[in-house]
């Protein structure tokens, strides 16, 4: 039999052969004195020194940082002298120019029961994985398309702002960013379009900040500038102007000039909020608040807006479950042929049940919401299947001479399932295009792109009839009307309500129904509540009219009667 020392002399043998075979494992030897005894290929690749250069120097004049060389030694000498070994763990070694080289180090004692033991010393390169863990780390707090710092990097360096100016008593501004009108460049040029937008966004915005500031992608299309130790109001002004003029200029994506605007809100620490989250909430607050005042400006935070946020999301809850519960109900006022006083349409208006958050649940307080919310999109679908309900009952009653015009907001016609919807409910309720038209606002022509135009020319040639409404109040050109698909245009109430004899009124809807008639429209005159307004609308060109003087919104029970009668 073998004995001990022969055992172990043949598992020495063997861990030579096998370190030998690692050529991919730095692997040293040194003895008592810490000279190198043994170097591989492996460690002039992780190193740099030479199996030449390495033999016979001290271990701690090569690889070993000046400020680990003490404990080295001790450890070393501690395990030779005591029997403690070295315990694995992970080190930064040198490199012969210099640099740090990570590595996880294990340590092995041969022939240590002679006078002259052999230590190994096993290194693996941990270089990669330190790249992947920094790469890791990076990507954890920065945007992958503008390389900004993201939201969780934004809300952890916020709180170290707010620490600082609590202790230092110092103010900080939170801007909060938004692209004004970005979904519909999305929508339109593309997603990769969008993002190379927003790129461009990006680094015009970092190139106007302080080095200390920070600018951070919070997501989409949403930024939030952090601006610590500002003196007065007037610092956060010029700063919130010098970014909303870097949309002044055209971005050059995809060989297109294309222009685009920014709305921003701003909070400031301590005076609004004490927080993060706080102030976050209330310059996005602001945000949205400049948004409705129009886009492209700044405001600052104040309790008004905070007060009216509250009051739209308890509206937007409350429209949520009245889409559950039935709180809505459709009303129709008729529209008057002019030539013979006959009622050949009517128009659906919506009605929601009287709200305890409204002191009045007018359509004109809670559709605006509604939009905000994307609310519209589910209860436009409400309407167009209830007005088709409704049609439905009255072709059954006989009544075939009436027709039924919905209003479709512009998220509704660029939502890609309307179309498809709008003619599913059609056949179900049995009725023709012909028994449905649409109204829809000046404003829809302006986002009216390609796809939409064939959808709603389609639409047009199977028979629906499309109104433009409120004609007169928005910014669309002329000449998107001669592109647009439309049959019918509506006269703006806000016209129609001033004095018959008014000079300026009188220009206006001349020129309307001149141009109107031109193109071939049927020219509609709403808001008529007089018997002079109804006259002067007739002399002006007008053949259909709607209004109180003829006819109240109607309830569909009321509506039966006056198409009986």
């Amino acid at each position: 039999m073998k004995n001990d020392k022969e055992l172990l002399e043949q598992d020495e043998r063997r861990f030579i052969q096998l370190i030998g075979s690692l050529s991919k494992v730095a692997v040293q030897g040194y003895s008592v004195d810490r000279e190198v005894i043994y170097w591989n290929a492996a460690s002039t690749q992780l190193y740099g020194y030479s199996q030449q250069e390495a033999l016979g120097k001290r271990l701690e004049e090569l690889i070993i940082p000046e400020p680990m060389r003490d404990a080295v030694v001790g450890f070393h000498t501690d395990w030779v002298t005591n029997g403690n070994a070295i315990p694995a763990a992970e080190l930064k070694l040198l490199h012969k120019n210099g640099y740090l080289v990570p590595v996880f180090s294990m340590h092995i004692m041969l022939k240590e029961w002679t006078d002259v033991p052999e230590m190994f010393c096993i290194d693996i390169d941990m270089t990669e994985q330190h790249k992947a863990v920094t790469e890791l780390e990076r990507l954890a707090i920065s945007d992958t398309l503008t390389k900004l710092p993201n939201r969780r990097f934004l809300e952890e360096e916020l709180e170290r702002r707010i620490t600082e100016a609590k202790r230092f008593e110092q103010k900080v501004a939170v801007l909060f960013i938004d692209l004004d009108l970005f979904k519909e460049v999305n929508d339109t040029m593309g997603h990769a379009f969008g993002d190379q937008l927003l790129i461009q966004v990006s680094d015009r915005l970092r190139n106007k900040l302080r080095k200390y500031d920070t600018l951070s992608r919070f997501g989409g299309d949403e930024f939030v500038v952090i601006l610590p130790n500002i003196g007065d109001k007037a610092d956060v002004e010029a700063a919130a102007n010098k970014l909303l003029n870097q949309f002044t200029k055209s971005f050059l994506v995809a060989e297109q000039n294309i222009y685009s605007s920014a709305s921003i809100g701003i909070s400031i620490f301590p005076d609004d909020a004490t927080t993060t989250e706080r102030l976050l909430q209330h310059s996005d607050t602001a945000m949205y608040q400049a948004k409705m005042a129009g886009r492209n400006r700044f405001l600052f935070f104040n309790k008004e807006m905070n007060d009216r946020m509250l009051f739209e999301r308890e509206v937007a809850n409350q429209l949520k479950e009245s889409l559950v519960a039935g709180g809505f109900e459709l009303v129709y006022q008729p529209k008057v042929d002019l030539l013979d006083n006959k009622v050949t349409a009517c128009e659906a208006l919506l009605r929601w049940h009287r709200s305890p958050t409204l002191e009045s649940a007018s359509p004109a307080v809670f559709i605006p919401i509604a939009e905000r919310s994307d609310l519209i999109i589910l209860i436009g679908n409400w309407v167009l299947k209830e007005a088709c309900r409704q049609l439905s009952v009255w072709r059954k009653q006989g009544y075939h001479q009436i027709k039924v015009d919905i209003n479709v907001s512009s998220k509704q016609l660029v939502n890609s399932d309307f179309f498809d919807l709008f003619y599913e409910t059609l056949e179900f309720f049995d009725l023709s295009e012909k028994d449905i038209g649409i109204e829809i606002t000046e404003h829809t022509l302006l986002k009216a792109n390609d796809e939409l135009l064939a959808r709603l020319n389609e639409l047009r040639a199977r028979g629906t009839e499309i109104s433009i409404d409120d004609f007169g109040t928005g910014y669309s050109s002329l000449s998107y009307l001669t592109t647009f698909p439309a049959t019918h245009l509506k006269i703006d109430r806000s016209f129609i309500s001033g004095p018959a004899n008014s000079r300026e009124n009188r220009i206006i809807i001349e020129a309307i129904t001149d141009v109107g008639k031109k193109l071939n429209f049927q020219m509609v005159a709403e808001g008529i509540e007089t018997l002079d307004q109804a006259r002067f609308c007739e002399q002006l060109g007008c053949e259909i009219a709607q209004g109180y003087w003829f006819y109240r919104p109607l309830n569909a029970g009321d509506m039966t009667d006056l198409l009986q009668n």
